[in-house]
């Protein structure tokens, strides 16, 4: 696991958008957490131009990231629309 996310941290992240810490399944949760790890590792890519590696990783979480939210779009619109507002997500 990186060094950016912490137990606390994720057990955080869960709790906010999935209700509760042992909720890590639920779809808001994991597109909080993915959130939270683009913003890291864009962070680490603007000190680290050259890292290749970590940028294949940054696309690659947000394509995961984009199923989830198109997922959720169709089976929760409403709460699709919640979660971009509060998470400052362009869509």
């Amino acid at each position: 696991m990186a060094e950016y996310l912490t137990k606390e941290k994720k057990a955080e992240i869960f709790n906010e958008f999935g209700g509760s810490e042992k909720n890590t399944g639920s779809t808001e949760a994991q597109v909080a957490l993915f959130t939270y790890r683009i913003k890291e590792l864009s962070k680490h890519l603007n000190d680290n131009p050259k890292d290749h590696s970590s940028r294949r990783a940054l696309l690659t979480l947000v394509g995961k990231r984009k199923r989830l939210l198109g997922y959720l779009a169709k089976k929760n619109l409403d709460g699709y629309r919640a979660l971009i507002e509060k998470l400052n997500i362009r869509k």
